[in-house]
């Protein structure tokens, strides 16, 4: 699904995100994606992700306090998919995940950037994991 953010998502930078994901904290990882595999309708799994950019999280019951180490999930256009369930993703569920979202998105002549933001929350009683994929033009 194509989504426009209307404004950054902050986050306090962490130095990893924690083994269980708890109902009142949000998590977010921002990884880049290797150039080569980027611009490829059939990327090599293993080639997909390049290096851990940063990893933030945000306590639900804290989200107007201003972080002393703030990390974005910027406002714009993206490519958008989220599974919800009685558990987030694992990291091999949601690498999967992105990288059918990446050959749709190139299926459909999107010009994506080589950034990966995936992140992890509750709300509605049920764990989501979201992808998104910044998209630098959409083609109509």
């Amino acid at each position: 699904m194509n989504m426009y953010l209307h404004m950054p998502l902050v986050y306090e930078k962490i130095d990893k995100i924690p083994q269980s994901i708890q109902e009142n904290y949000e998590f977010i990882l921002c990884y880049e994606i290797n150039p080569a595999q980027s611009r490829s309708i059939e990327p090599f799994r293993e080639q997909f992700l390049g290096n851990l950019a940063y990893t933030g999280q945000i306590t639900l019951n804290n989200k107007n306090i201003l972080q002393s180490s703030p990390v974005y999930l910027p406002a714009g256009h993206y490519l958008f998919i989220q599974q919800r369930g009685s558990r987030v993703l694992n990291k091999d569920e949601w690498l999967d995940l992105a990288i059918e979202q990446h050959k749709d998105g190139l299926w459909e002549r999107n010009k994506l950037d080589d950034l990966l933001y995936t992140r992890f929350l509750h709300e509605d009683s049920m764990f989501v994991t979201q992808i998104f994929r910044p998209v630098k033009k959409i083609e109509k």
